[in-house]
């Protein structure tokens, strides 16, 4: 299986999902014109490393905004932790947000508790940065 990269562009954020050490990175902003376009091939290529996931998956995002549609396909991902962590995989979200930011703190807590996956609420150290 191939490696996901995506660059960011000023409405769709990076993508970069590494199957075989199970690390998968969503920084920037979320709000594609058309958000099929943009989020059909990431839950398509997450569907299909869950055929022959990594013991280990972790999901790493640090997104400064997204919009409702986007947070939808969000959720959908995170959903599919859950069946990883039914087969005894080892699964684990970073959830990266400024420290100013209650409102993207707040969601990824609404997240947490919707997902039967560990959460790690991370601040982001030099915003400038994200992932990087």
């Amino acid at each position: 299986m191939e490696v996901l990269s995506v660059n960011a562009t000023a409405h769709t954020p990076s993508i970069s999902f590494d199957p075989l050490l199970g690390s998968m990175e969503i920084s920037g902003r979320s709000i594609p014109d058309s958000p099929d376009d943009f989020w059909m091939p990431v839950l398509n290529w997450f569907e299909s490393y869950l055929v022959a996931p990594s013991q280990t998956t972790t999901i790493k995002i640090s997104l400064e905004y997204f919009n409702i549609s986007s947070s939808k396909r969000i959720l959908f991902l995170l959903y599919k932790l859950n069946d990883l962590a039914e087969k005894g995989h080892d699964v684990c979200v970073e959830w990266h947000y400024r420290e100013e930011d209650e409102d993207m703190y707040e969601v990824g807590q609404d997240y947490a508790y919707m997902v039967k996956v560990p959460f790690k609420f991370l601040v982001l150290q030099d915003p400038d940065l994200a992932l990087a």
